[in-house]
C-alpha cells in the first residue's frame, strides 16, 4: 500500500479514529457546498470503506491526511478511478475534501502534490485529471496551483439533474510531461 509524507502532512491508510472526523466534515454544509448534499454518518462510513478497500486492493485511492506534528486528521486527498461513467473516461482523478479548520493553510495543495507525485513517479500514470462544478473557485485555484490546465471540456455531471446549480463541471488535466516541468 502506497503512503506519502510531506513537510507537514502524512497521506496514510484509514484508521478507525478517522471515521468521526470524516463524518463531521462530510456533514458540514460549508465543506460540502460544492457537492450535491451533505453525507449522513452511514454514507460517510461507506465512503471510507470503499476507499479503504481500494487502498488494500491496488495500493492507491483517497488517503486519510493527518498533520505530522500532531497526528490530527485533516481530511482526504487522493487519486481514484471515478465510479461514474464520464465523457472523458478512462481516467484517474485527483480530489480533496478537508475539514474547514484546515482550509487556507496550503494543505490541499501540499497533499495533492504528494498524491500527484505517487501517480506520476511511482505508478507511471500518463495523465491525472480533476473536475468540479464551474462555481467551485477554491478547488479550481488548487488545480491551477498544481499546474493543471483547464481543458475547456466542460460537461454536465451525470449524477446531477437538469437545472441543478452544480451540474455544469469543468475538467482540468495534467500530463506526466508537464508534471516533470512543474514538480
Amino acid at each position: 500500500m502506497l503512503e506519502a509524507e510531506t513537510e507537514r502532512l502524512r497521506l496514510r491508510q484509514w484508521i478507525a479514529a478517522d471515521r468521526d472526523a470524516f463524518a463531521a466534515l462530510s456533514a458540514d454544509p460549508e465543506v460540502m457546498r460544492y457537492y450535491p448534499h451533505v453525507l449522513s454518518r452511514e454514507a460517510a462510513d461507506r465512503t471510507v470503506d470503499a476507499w479503504s478497500a481500494e487502498l488494500a486492493a491496488r495500493g492507491w485511492s483517497n488517503w486519510a491526511v493527518a498533520r505530522r506534528d500532531t497526528g490530527e486528521f485533516v481530511g482526504a486527498v487522493g487519486i481514484t478511478v471515478p465510479r461514474r461513467q464520464l465523457p472523458f473516461m478512462p481516467c484517474v482523478e485527483i480530489g480533496w475534501r478537508l475539514a474547514r479548520a484546515h482550509w487556507k493553510q496550503g494543505y490541499a495543495t501540499e497533499a495533492a502534490r504528494a498524491a500527484l507525485r505517487l501517480g506520476f513517479e511511482t505508478l507511471a500514470l500518463e495523465e491525472i485529471v480533476s473536475f468540479t462544478a464551474l462555481v467551485n473557485t477554491p478547488s479550481r485555484a488548487v488545480m491551477e496551483r498544481l499546474g493543471m490546465s483547464d481543458s475547456g471540456e466542460d460537461f454536465d455531471h451525470p449524477a446531477l439533474p437538469e437545472g441543478h446549480p452544480l451540474r455544469r463541471h469543468c475538467l482540468y488535466r495534467l500530463g506526466r510531461d508537464r508534471w516533470s516541468r512543474v514538480a
